[in-house]
């Protein structure tokens, strides 16, 4: 698997990454979840580079242009709740793009909260043959919860390409992906790679649980 850490080049991202972080800031929920949209659209942009491109004519008032646009059809998919932001921050570059969404949530089976399962229970998507999948989740933490968000979407149909976003990925996070994906054809792109998880599965320094400081704590 092919990994681009967008957190190594200097862009105004870092800006919104930072901002994401930062205590202070992150009061401001509407702020929180905008920050999450702008890098969205921003990590869309440099993932166009490497979709595939024909030469296209369009009828202007005048005459008749070129253009070269893609050719994929692009599905963008997610998982509920967290993932909303970052999902429509896609979807403003990729506005023709169809959508796929998975409700998938973690729960601690012990009581000291370290052993963490993820279930899946909800999904909603075209169908998936022989589209190129965008799948965008905020956190990548163990990369449990997306490697099940990935296998509940394969039963609506085997993608012809896999390109995965996330805003902070942990190394271990990383490192499972790496392994459930081994082939180059797969990508995934990162805001920011962070070293580890604490004890409860959570990525350190990371930004704490996103949905609930996009959309308000749950119970």
């Amino acid at each position: 698997m092919k990994v681009v850490n967008l957190s190594e080049q200097d862009t105004i991202l870092n800006q919104y990454v930072a901002e994401l972080r930062d205590v202070h800031i992150q009061t401001d929920r509407m702020r929180f979840r905008r920050n999450i949209e702008r890098i969205g659209e921003l990590m869309a942009y440099e993932m166009s580079r490497t979709l595939a491109y024909s030469v296209k004519t369009i009828q202007t008032p005048l005459g008749v242009a070129e253009a070269r646009t893609p050719d994929d059809d692009l599905v963008i998919a997610t998982v509920f709740r967290a993932g909303l932001p970052l999902h429509q921050g896609f979807l403003h570059v990729f506005d023709r793009a169809g959508n796929a969404f998975v409700s998938a949530y973690r729960f601690y089976k012990d009581e000291a909260h370290h052993e963490v399962d993820v279930h899946v229970e909800y999904i909603a998507t075209p169908d998936l043959s022989r589209k190129t999948v965008l799948l965008v989740d905020p956190m990548l933490a163990t990369g449990e919860s997306l490697e099940l968000a990935w296998r509940a979407f394969l039963t609506k149909g085997l993608p012809r390409r896999l390109l995965i976003a996330c805003v902070i990925a942990s190394c271990q996070g990383v490192e499972h992906l790496q392994r459930l994906f081994p082939s180059d054809e797969v990508a995934l792109w990162c805001a920011a790679i962070d070293p580890g998880l604490d004890e409860h599965k959570y990525i350190v320094p990371g930004l704490g649980d996103a949905g609930d400081l996009a959309y308000g704590e749950k119970m």
